[in-house]
């Protein structure tokens, strides 16, 4: 953990407490410190940006100061301190102090969140800085305080590992579904928690192991029921010191209510019956939002069906309603007319035929209100609420969202539709709701989850439940950071203030629902659930179970309509996406006939992977050439949205324009006055950033920018310029078109360009052109050309998020790329060595030569390249993928041991008409097994989709092998007459000559199905063929490295009689008494072509794949060393001698027999 930062914040999380902001901006300020980076500390970058503090990260700038500042959060609890990352942040600090103890380097001071204080500092001081740098001996106060608040963490954990005084507490988790199943794991990952026991679980829970097991009777018989007299006997007889509510109905039914009465000391999470109507009851929480101010829609409640009728009759007939079941309905009540005598068909149903039972006595008929949703889940303590990262799920069944509503079929998180300034918004109306039920004498503890529709004017709340979502739990709970279980205590305390909840920065989450065929109607049971094990192995995955139990036989099956969530992690919502889908292929719920009935939805999160460009626009005029891009993305030909209008000028027209696209927009003016120029960009920044701003429209900005804003939207941000740059740069409005006139010019036009911190010198993006005229005027040039600059901006708009023709028209899927990538990354790692870790994302790969053992002076690095021939159409017509890449890397390795070097890295090239991730990654498979087999990483790769070089389902290969060899130790070296050949077998035609093969099965009248000829057991012809090339990396580098070896020869394409010699000094010759006796594949292909012996040596291997040159004297210790490498065969070739004058450099003494 090393930083050349002039400040460095570490282990923050997600809070940011205003001293320490009020500190950074200050040293930045006042003290002339100029970068600042943050150590798992996410949300500082955005808060420093925002009025007071005006702060830009500025990390290019590098360390420039004598005595960097460290500012350390010391963990909130013992939890916390015990993580992983925590202990390396504190072992930071502690080295820190020790190795600075001695000289005036780093300052480090220690914030601590109980007492929102300084350690160390009295805090009064305005000046902390100068404070410090006025009191010499203050770091050394510092520096104590640090160390002692860090081993006092140190005791507490010391009591913690002593039984006699360690906290080991059991918990009951009540329900059985997936969410359950997460709440399971988290909570087990608490070093706090001894147990975590489910009532009644499902087959997962139970199947789990470690802390987590199924709840039983006092005779150890599973228990099946949830009810309050169950749960409260259970508390009982396990002595649990916590239970936590999963699903919704204990709450209603009053477990809380309960246990607060017979088991006081117990702590529950989850509200009480009376908190539970904000979910039981909708027109109850309809009155509840109203009453305190809360975003809903409009709506009424009605406990007559007439009178609800009769209300509906009164309405509009286009204004869409949605009609809702007051009470619970297992997530079903809500239903969606979309015109008048549907809206009256739906409260019929509801009321009069008591379409969901009681739940249906009171109905809420509200305002249909468009927008996307978002499901924000908020701890609660019964005085405050933190939220947690905002899911979108899917309720349809079917893809695009089609079919009926199920209870999810997946969801992700962090959601992108959720800005930051929106999480404030919805996190306050959680924070309000939390306080009015305090209010009202019902405190609400546990999980609020908000139902939120992000509508035109801004969030509105849909409906609350009062508990965990599922299956949003499955993607955020994997993100929280915090120990769940102290979150889940510090609620029932009543203290949530006290703990820092974080969450994993820079990760994501999505999960995928498995359900039974025909979910959410008739579906069936009992089907065996294959491939767990499989799905489960795969990196960043975890298979929450729900509908699942476990038979006599341990296996699992199929109990309920929502079977599956398997939820896969990653740096972004793609990678996430693909791990979670890798899994999903490996699962199969298979019947008695062996069929798969499962279900899922392939599009989770398509709509979030596929959102629209995010544009903020900092203008400071009208805004004229706004509106042409305005009206692109109205009519839906730009695939962008407007996120927010920032002007310098309070009165500026462009706020108008801004003003009239709705409240979400975020529309403001940002005074200048008494900033600086930095400080003024900072809040800026932070206005689009807090929006949501992806890309930034300069329109009309009469302001220099500053390089802070340059870096920080670097790549992000284009203006338009009103002349053909790099003419006239520098110049504004009539002043430049007044020039082009001067300078008789006959063209002008505008220039969309990336902003950079030079003026109007950032790279050019689009220009658009105009004639100028004889009798054009500044005012008249200036017209023709403002005319242009709304439409080069929709072309810029569009180069970045490509609307016009994407690489998907033009036959080229950039999904399936990202998808083979995934598909490929464990096996690329699994070819890891010393000098290179394998790992593909990168624009190249790296490799460190001295870690493999070779020092660059004395060291010769050797490439090979090659391909695998003809031998792919066998592969393509077959349809067997699997063994070519083994091929490709044989043939580059093979020819690169023959230097006498040591393969140390692969990379290959894919070429294909139409990618087929599937097929590619087989081929990909292979290669990385045949780089296994040689001992060489491979770090990286291509794949190049080309439907105009390549037919649908044609593909070629290359592959390039790079290895070492010290200097002396290059081959051939020292060849002479009386050196031995010995001989290694082949694995068959290996890669060379199947342009001949392919035509000697023709001839025969054979296909690549046919059983084959020459060997009964191999199967088919194709099956034979595609046989790989053996690779002899490993058998030969003993004898290498004990330089016993004076050459080598790899017998591909020409055969022995045109490979030997290329190994040979031209004053030898090769004897060859004892080939050996044609394999049956040679035996036959010699047959049906008539070629005679030396067509044959010339043409192909004929058993013979490698050819080592060894001095006689070492010939037996060679044939050691090469058995113990695995090489049972070996044949002895012959000898070299002498030779006269031009005659030929391989001579036959023996026939092929």
């Amino acid at each position: 953990m090393n930083s050349e930062a002039d400040i460095v914040l570490v282990g923050f999380g997600g809070s940011t407490p205003a001293p320490v902001l009020e500190l950074v901006s200050q040293a930045v300020a006042q003290h002339n410190y100029q970068s600042i980076q943050p150590i798992r500390s996410q949300n500082f970058e955005y808060e420093l940006l925002k009025a007071p503090y005006r702060t830009y990260l500025n990390i290019a700038a590098g360390k420039t100061v004598d005595a960097p500042l460290i500012i350390y959060n010391l963990p909130s609890s013992l939890t916390e301190y015990l993580s992983e990352s925590s202990q390396k942040e504190a072992s930071f600090i502690r080295s820190t102090l020790f190795s600075g103890s001695n000289n005036a380097s780093s300052v480090v001071i220690t914030y601590d969140t109980n007492s929102n204080s300084f350690l160390g500092l009295d805090n009064s001081s305005s000046d902390i800085i100068n404070f410090i740098g006025t009191n010499p001996t203050l770091s050394g106060s510092l520096a104590c305080a640090t160390l002692a608040a860090l081993s006092a963490l140190d005791s507490k954990a010391t009591e913690q590992l002593l039984p006699a005084t360690s906290q080991s507490d059991t918990v009951v988790l009540i329900g059985s579904g997936g969410r359950e199943h997460a709440l399971a794991v988290a909570l087990a990952q608490s070093p706090l928690v001894k147990e975590v026991i489910v009532c009644p679980g499902n087959g997962g829970t139970q199947a789990e192991g470690g802390k987590i097991s199924n709840a039983v009777d006092a005779d150890g018989k599973s228990i099946t029921k949830q009810d309050n007299d169950t749960v409260l006997e259970l508390v009982k007889r396990v002595n649990a010191h916590m239970v936590v509510v999963g699903p919704e109905q204990p709450l209603v039914d009053g477990v809380a209510d309960v246990l607060a009465e017979e088991c006081p000391s117990v702590k529950v999470f989850g509200p009480s019956r009376a908190g539970a109507e904000l979910e039981a009851s909708k027109a109850f929480t309809k009155d509840f939002l109203q009453q305190y101010g809360i975003p809903t829609a409009k709506y009424q409640n009605f406990t007559s069906a007439d009178e609800a009728i009769a209300y509906v009759k009164s309405l509009d007939p286009n204004d869409r309603q949605v009609v809702k079941a007051s009470g619970l309905a297992a997530g079903k009540g809500v239903l969606l007319p979309t015109t008048q005598e549907e809206t009256i068909a739906a409260v019929n149903e509801i009321m009069s035929d008591k379409a969901f039972g009681a739940a249906g006595d009171t109905c809420v008929i509200e305002s249909f209100m468009t927008g996307p949703e978002a499901s924000c889940l908020a701890f609660c303590d019964g005085k405050t609420a933190v939220l947690m990262p905002a899911a979108q799920d899917h309720k349809r069944a079917l893809d695009n969202d089609e079919g009926l509503n199920t209870g999810g079929m997946g969801a992700y998180a962090p959601a992108p539709c959720v800005t930051p300034e929106m999480h404030k918004e919805i996190e306050a109306m959680c924070i309000k709701t939390v306080e009015k039920m305090a209010e009202r004498g019902t405190p609400y503890v546990g999980v609020l989850y908000a139902g939120m529709m992000l509508t035109p004017n801004g969030p509105s709340m849909l409906e609350y439940n009062c508990r965990f979502g599922d299956p949003e739990t499955q993607v955020v709970l994997p993100l929280l950071e915090t120990d769940l279980y102290e979150v889940m205590t510090a609620c029932c305390d009543g203290k949530l203030d006290s703990i820092d909840v974080r969450f994993k920065e820079n990760v994501s989450a999505a999960t995928v629902v498995c359900a039974a065929k025909g979910y959410p109607e008739s579906y069936p049971k009992g089907m065996a659930i294959r491939g767990l094990d499989q799905a489960a192995s795969i990196d960043n995955v975890k298979v929450y179970h729900a509908g699942t139990k476990l038979d006599g036989e341990n296996i699992t099956r199929c109990s309920g309509g929502r079977v599956l969530a398997v939820t896969g992690m990653g740096s972004n919502l793609t990678e996430a996406l693909a791990s979670s889908y890798k899994a999903v292929k490996q699962i199969t719920f298979e019947d008695s006939n062996g069929d798969s009935l499962m279900h899922y939805r392939t599009d989770i999160a398509k709509g979030a992977i596929r959102k629209k460009l995010r544009i903020g626009v900092l203008g400071s005029t009208r805004g004229t050439a706004l509106l042409p891009v305005l009206k692109a993305i109205a009519n839906g030909s730009l695939h962008a949205e407007i996120v927010a209008v920032v002007s310098n000028r309070s009165q500026a027209l462009i706020l108008e324009k801004g003003e009239s696209l709705g409240v979400t927009v975020t529309t403001q003016f940002v005074s200048a006055k008494g900033l600086t120029r930095d400080q003024f960009d900072a809040e800026c920044t932070s206005v689009l950033v807090g929006a949501g701003a992806e890309y930034v429209l300069l329109v009309g900005y009469m302001r220099i920018l500053s390089k802070q804003f340059c870096d920080y939207w670097a790549g992000r941000c284009i203006n338009v310029h009103p002349s053909l740059l790099p003419k006239h740069a520098g110049g504004m409005d009539l002043q430049v078109h007044q020039a082009v006139i001067d300078a008789k010019e006959t063209e002008s036009g505008c220039t969309i360009h990336e902003v950079t911190e030079e003026v109007d010198g950032g790279p050019i993006v689009i220009q658009k052109v105009v004639k100028v005229d004889k009798d054009d005027t500044a005012e008249s040039l200036k017209a023709k050309v403002q005319a242009l600059e709304g439409v080069a901006f929709i072309e810029a708009i569009q180069k970045k998020c490509k609307t016009t023709v994407s690489y998907a028209d033009a036959g080229v899927s950039i999904d399936a790329g990202n998808n083979l990538v995934e598909m490929i990354k464990p096996a690329c790692k699994a070819t890891r060595r010393a000098g290179c870790d394998a790992d593909l994302g990168g624009f190249g790969g790296l490799f460190d030569l001295a870690a493999a053992g070779y020092k660059s002076e004395d060291t010769i690095i050797i490439g090979a390249t090659d391909g695998v021939g003809t031998k792919l159409r066998i592969a393509h017509m077959t349809k067997k993928h699997e063994t070519v890449g083994i091929d490709l890397v044989a043939m580059c390795v093979n020819d690169l041991i023959v230097a006498g070097g040591e393969p140390l890295f692969f990379l290959d090239y894919f070429a294909t008409g139409k990618l087929d991730v599937n097929e590619a990654a087989a081929v990909v498979k292979g290669i990385a097994e045949g780089c296994s087999q040689a001992g060489c990483g491979l770090i990286g790769g291509e794949t190049a989709e080309m439907p105009s070089m390549y037919a649908p389902g044609d593909y070629d290969l290359a592959g390039f092998s790079v290895g070492a060899v010290h200097k002396d130790k290059v081959l051939p070296k020292n060849v002479s007459a009386g050196d031995v050949l010995l001989g290694l077998p082949s694995s068959g035609v290996h890669s060379n000559g199947f342009s001949l093969v392919r035509k000697l099965i023709e001839k025969a009248n054979l296909d690549y199905e046919s059983a084959c000829p020459w060997d009964k057991n191999a199967g088919t012809v194709g099956d034979s063929l595609l046989t790989p090339t053996k690779i002899y990396v490993k058998c030969c580098l003993p004898l290498l490295k004990k330089e016993m070896l004076t050459g080598l020869s790899h017998i591909t394409g020409g055969g022995l009689l045109e490979n030997l010699p290329r190994s040979l000094p031209s004053n030898v010759k090769a004897e060859i008494t004892g080939h050996p006796p044609l394999p049956n594949v040679f035996s036959w292909m010699k047959q049906t072509s008539g070629l005679d012996d030396y067509e044959m040596l010339r043409t192909f291997n004929n058993g013979v794949g490698m050819v080592l040159i060894v001095k006689s004297d070492a010939v037996e210790e060679a044939k050691t060393l090469l058995r113990g490498a695995g090489e049972d065969v070996i044949y002895d070739l012959g000898i070299l001698t002498e030779r006269q004058g031009d005659e030929e450099q391989v001579e036959m003494k023996c026939s092929l027999a």
